[in-house]
């Protein structure tokens, strides 16, 4: 089965929600339709309620490029998706290619949980790959890292994913805000949303790893 038809399926069983979007069927004549959470009564007023109307699956990168700000969402994780937009699509496949551009292999990570078979990396495992000048990263203590999740993860950090990994195979995160949170955004039972999945650290953690372990590493020689 592909994975666009089990997305529809998981529409049928009740879920509306990925991310910061909502996901609605048989809206205005049309199949599929994809709004901002916060415009969810809009998008079912006459004439989309004057949101904006797409209806190219492509769209979907430029809409989440940037921040209502003008700033650039250098995560598709980050909850700061803009609004005053709607999606009309005409069939499941258009809506997969969509949400994957909203979040990345979103829809794949979650039936691969489902099914036992998602691969996930630990931090250890990510950071030791690591070339060039983020080689450095790889030298960052437990506490480090421990720390660095609690300062730019989960959403107090503007950041909506799950967070999956561990910082090596024996070591778990430490128990936080971060750590424990859902990847579902709002107060929606389990039932009625995909969760955006972290399977492994994002670019932007180990950049952030190689600022902590030259500080710590400039710290070491002052001490000296």
């Amino acid at each position: 089965m592909s994975i666009a038809t089990q997305l529809r399926d998981l529409l049928r069983s009740g879920i509306h929600r990925i991310g910061e979007l909502e996901l609605q069927t048989d809206v205005c004549g049309f199949p599929y339709v994809i709004c901002h959470l916060a415009d969810v009564g809009l998008s079912t007023e006459s004439a989309f309620g004057g949101l904006e109307v797409h209806e190219d699956p492509a769209d979907a990168r430029e809409l989440s490029t940037y921040a209502e700000d003008g700033t650039y969402r250098f995560t598709k994780g980050q909850t700061n998706l803009k609004r005053g937009w709607v999606m009309v699509l005409e069939n499941e496949r258009d809506l997969l290619l969509a949400l994957d551009q909203f979040y990345p292999a979103c829809v794949g990570l979650f039936i691969a949980q489902q099914g036992g078979t998602l691969e996930i990396e630990t931090l250890r495992d990510k950071l030791n790959r690591q070339t060039g000048m983020y080689r450095f990263a790889r030298s960052v203590s437990d506490a480090g890292a421990q720390k660095l999740v609690q300062e730019i993860c989960g959403p107090a950090h503007q950041c909506a994913k799950k967070i999956l990994w561990k910082l090596d195979a024996d070591t778990p995160l430490d128990d936080s805000e971060a750590s424990r949170f859902s990847g579902i955004p709002g107060r929606l039972p389990e039932s009625e949303a995909i969760p955006l999945l972290c399977r492994e650290a994002c670019n932007h953690f180990v950049a952030e790893c190689r600022k902590t372990a030259k500080a710590e590493f400039e710290a070491k020689a002052a001490e000296a």
